[in-house]
């Protein structure tokens, strides 16, 4: 600690000094050489946590840093005083604070707009410990800190105690973070169809799991008794069953939904007379959207107790149609034929099974014909597709004459 500036001073000009910084950085260098041996050995493995983007931006190059200078000084105290290391640890632990918090949160919350703001308030925290260690004065705060107290209970709590709870309790968190994205992103980056929904769900309730656990460690940390817990237990289990009962059944819902995997990310469902793709399956509710671009959010209960109808369930295929309307007199072979041949000229349209033609009905105007063709659920452009196939339609039925009528109407007038 920076107690007497003269006394630093004269630190930093000695040659036990220059020993210390020498060895300080022969620490930096085998911790860059360890990080940089390691990402060329895990290219294939996702550790941005650890790794980061570059060799220094991770985790684990200020806590090997810290590890390495930590055994460093502890070997070099037994036969040397200290000059440096006193100074460079607390900056290697606040470095490794920092760094640990700034990437857990990005991993965990990629697209938060708080993740900024609590990243400078904790750089600000971990620097500014740092500052009052140095300069002597963060042992006179904690002990001023520790003499403001007042009983809860059978327990003595101080500002000390909850500041060091509650930095015990944030640590503990963000390893917990850590973990849960790290199993999250493991799991589902490989996966698709009925795999990807259940090992969604596993990811929901390692999450939820990990998450409780680190609740409990954090609230034990703090000081905050867990057998007092009971009780409050006990209130929230009949405010579940009474007030929360449809949040909890939309918990439970989902993770039904995710482990019978009766509905899975990717299908194309329809829902009270609203179609779309299923693009993620909370815990809560489950994202629907359209191809029109809308989204709509259905309460997990609602797909479990409604009718659901599963377009691509069993098979991604789906059957589309169109119909057209020609004048009586019209060659129905000819009609039937120029209408499979522009169902046929699209791309888009499967050839197994092929397109048919229909004759539905005899309309009042004219013979009406139905254009049936079978296309692959999980192309993109869909409502395209129908208007091209109609275009094409058009026009070769303009190329072979085949009248497409105007409605007709007799208008019968009586004499006055």
């Amino acid at each position: 600690m920076m107690n007497d500036p003269q006394l630093w001073w004269g630190r930093l000009n000695s040659f036990e000094a220059l020993q210390e910084l020498l060895l300080f950085a022969a620490c930096v260098g085998v911790a860059l050489s360890l990080v940089w041996a390691l990402r060329r050995a895990t290219l294939q493995w996702e550790l941005r946590v650890l790794l980061g983007r570059q060799l220094v931006d991770g985790v684990l190059f200020p806590s090997l840093l810290l590890g390495l200078v930590f055994a460093s000084r502890s070997i070099w105290a037994k036969s040397h005083p200290l000059w440096l290391f006193d100074f460079l640890l607390p900056v290697c632990v606040s470095l490794a604070a920092i760094r640990l918090g700034v990437k857990v949160l990005q991993s965990a919350f990629k697209d938060a707009a708080w993740v900024r703001p609590v990243e400078r308030s904790l750089s600000w925290l971990a620097w500014g410990a740092v500052v009052l260690w140095l300069t002597g004065l963060l042992p006179m705060v904690l002990e001023e800190l520790d003499l403001i107290q007042w009983k809860v209970g059978s327990s003595h709590l101080s500002v000390r105690t909850l500041i060091e709870g509650g930095l015990t309790a944030g640590l503990v968190m963000l390893l917990t973070l850590w973990v849960s994205s790290a199993i999250e992103s493991r799991l589902l980056r490989t996966s698709t169809g009925s795999e990807l929904s259940l090992r969604k769900a596993v990811s929901n309730a390692v999450t939820s799991l990990l998450m409780f656990v680190g609740l409990m460690v954090s609230l034990s940390a703090v000081g905050i008794d867990l057998t007092a817990l009971s009780v409050l237990g006990g209130a929230v289990g009949v405010g579940i069953g009474f007030g929360l009962q449809k949040l909890a059944a939309n918990y439970v819902s989902g993770f039904v939904i995710l482990a019978e995997r009766s509905m899975r990310i990717g299908d194309s469902v329809k829902l009270d007379g609203f179609e779309g793709r299923v693009t993620d399956i909370k815990a809560r509710y489950t994202v629907i959207r359209a191809p029109t671009g809308r989204e709509s959010i259905v309460p997990n209960e609602m797909l479990i107790n409604s009718r659901v109808e599963n377009l691509s369930l069993a098979d991604s295929r789906v059957l589309q149609s169109t119909s057209v309307l020609v004048a009586y007199g019209s060659d129905v072979d000819l009609v039937m034929r120029l209408l499979t041949q522009a169902c046929e000229l699209q791309m888009r349209v499967l050839k197994e099974p092929a397109p048919f033609v229909t004759l539905t009905s005899f309309a009042a105007d004219g013979l009406e014909f139905g254009a049936h063709y079978w296309v692959d659920e999980q192309q993109s452009g869909l409502l395209t597709l129908k208007s091209e196939i109609n275009l094409s339609i058009l026009k070769l039925l303009n190329a072979h004459g085949i009248e497409i009528p105007y409605p007709q109407r007799v208008v019968h007038t009586r004499a006055g």
